[in-house]
Order: C-alpha cells, then sequence, then structure tokens
C-alpha cells in the first residue's frame, strides 16, 4: 500500500474533522494528513468495477463485520467462537454485546495484517484504518478498561488512547474500532466523506464494497425526519432533497473512484465532487453533499 506524505490540514475542513486529525498518534497523523488532501490519486482505494484503479487494497470480499441481509447467511466473524487467546475487554454495562463484538475485532488486531484489517473493516477508509491501527498494543491497552455506552457508540478509554465503536457494527457481531488520541473528540473527517460517496457509488453501479453493504442495514443516505436539512444556512431547514428522490443520480455504470475531491459548504456540511457515468447520459460531475451524523456520514442532495 502506497506511504502517504505528510500534508498540512486545510482550513476547510469541518470542525469535528479537525478535532479528529488533531490528536491522533504521529503516524495516524501522516496517514490522515495525506488523505485531508482532497481529490489527490489514490486518496482512497477504487472499488472494483470503477473507472479508474489505486494501489490501496480493495474490499470486495464479504468478511466478518458484515450485517445480516435478509435471506443471508451469518457473517463468519459473528457465528465463529472467540480464539482462546482473544484479548479481554472491559465490561460495559448493557452493552455486553459489544465487548464480544470487539473482542472478535481485538483477536484480529493481534494477529492480522494491515491488508486484512482493512479488508474487514470496510466501512472505515483503507488509509485511515493504517494510521488508526498502527499501534495495535496502545489499542488493547485502552480496551481493557471498563468502557461506557450511549445510544449511538461504545468506548473504552485510558490516560492515552480513546477507543470507539458505532452500535450499527456492534450489531453485525464484529465492530471495528476508531482510534484517538485522549482528550480528543471522536468524530470523521473528510476521508469518511468521500468513502461514504464512494460506497453510495459501488452500491449504484451493483458491485458494493461488500456484500452486506446495503440501505436496510447500513444507511448512507440522510434520514427524512427530523427536518433539520439546511447546507446554506437559510433558517428554514427541510427534508434532505434525496429522500424524496433517491432516483437523482440517475442510472449509475461507472464512477471515478480515485477522482472523488471534497471541499467545505458551510459548517459541517461538505460537498463531494466525482466524475459519473450514467446511461443515457454520460459522464458528468456530480455533486454530493454530505453531513456528519453520530453513525457518520450521510448524503442528503446529489447534483449536477
Amino acid at each position: 500500500m502506497e506511504r502517504a506524505q505528510l500534508t498540512p490540514l486545510t482550513p476547510t475542513r469541518p470542525r469535528r474533522a479537525v478535532a479528529l486529525a488533531a490528536g491522533l498518534t504521529v503516524t495516524a497523523a501522516l496517514i490522515a494528513g495525506c488523505d485531508s488532501v482532497s481529490g489527490i490519486p489514490g486518496d482512497d482505494p477504487a472499488p472494483a468495477g470503477t473507472t479508474t484503479a489505486t494501489t490501496a487494497a480493495t474490499t470486495t470480499t464479504p468478511t466478518a463485520t458484515q450485517a445480516i441481509a435478509p435471506g443471508e447467511p451469518a457473517p463468519t466473524g459473528a457465528t465463529t467462537p472467540l480464539p482462546a487467546d482473544a484479548p479481554q475487554v472491559g465490561a460495559v454495562p448493557g452493552a455486553t454485546d459489544a465487548v464480544t463484538a470487539v473482542r472478535r475485532w481485538a483477536a484480529d488486531l493481534q494477529t492480522a495484517t494491515i491488508a486484512d484489517l482493512q479488508d474487514k473493516c470496510w466501512t472505515i477508509p483503507p488509509r485511515t484504518v493504517a494510521g488508526m491501527y498502527a499501534d495495535p498494543q496502545a489499542i488493547l491497552a485502552a480496551l481493557s478498561q471498563p468502557g461506557t455506552a450511549t445510544a449511538d457508540t461504545v468506548t473504552w478509554r485510558n490516560r492515552t488512547t480513546t477507543v470507539t465503536v458505532e452500535r450499527e457494527s456492534v450489531a453485525t457481531g464484529y465492530a471495528c474500532g476508531r482510534v484517538f488520541a485522549a482528550g480528543v473528540e471522536p468524530g470523521y473527517d473528510e476521508a469518511d466523506a468521500r468513502h461514504t460517496v464512494r460506497r453510495y457509488l459501488a452500491r449504484a453501479t451493483g458491485k458494493p464494497l461488500n456484500s452486506a453493504d446495503i440501505e436496510t442495514t447500513r444507511p448512507l443516505t440522510c434520514k427524512a425526519s427530523p427536518t433539520t436539512w439546511d447546507p446554506q444556512g437559510t433558517g428554514n431547514p427541510t427534508a434532505p432533497p434525496l429522500t424524496g428522490d433517491s432516483a437523482k443520480v440517475g442510472n449509475v455504470t461507472s464512477y471515478a473512484g480515485d477522482e472523488l475531491r471534497s471541499d467545505q459548504v458551510r459548517g459541517d456540511y461538505l460537498a463531494v465532487h466525482v466524475p459519473v457515468t450514467t446511461s443515457p447520459g454520460g459522464t458528468r460531475m456530480r455533486t454530493f453533499t454530505v453531513v456528519p451524523t453520530a453513525e457518520g456520514y450521510c448524503i442528503g442532495d446529489v447534483t449536477i
């Protein structure tokens, strides 16, 4: 996998993304710093079936992080017994399932390669995985502490490291953590925004990054309610336009997966731009407007 080069943080990143990047470890900053530069070749890997190829690993193989779609068998990681040497994870009141799901990931963290972890943790941008998981022992030390839970996330922390997992991932039986330096507010950055759009377009072409990446269990579009959509700051929020017209993007046949770039619209809203080919219609630049939520970025609109 191509090594990232250190570049300055751009001033257009959303507030939560800046907090995320500011406190990462040195290795994570090297990775995230490069990935924060919008539109660079190889910014994030394009999945199979897109119009361009990249050097980073793709994530097309079903893995243990899958959500269980109707009619599909349960994912392997959620049904196989925990390895005998799986690391201990601190108890979380009211969230026993989170402990089990995270232990499965922690067992892989001890032995798997970064490429394997990128494959299993396909909801997280691959370069983010490489940066966040660069120090497994620090992660395991944090996981050994008692955890806390909210409606959306479960978190473990010690004096140096914070590890958080989304409840959505816990429900699959295999939960990949997001890792931050102690004191940094967990959140999402522009790489996450671009990865959300990449996943959305991969689904649209019929070649999702993972066979379990479907809207019913892994929603990528913003919810219609409550009506808080207001990227231009008009003071008159509405429902996200995409919820009322899911066909706005058109009949997607391919997209330039290594040409995604992003910039700030207003506040936490971001615009992600990518060349998309539709039939009929040809290739045009599409702009996806996204906003961070407790579960990650969601897509609220798409324009030409």
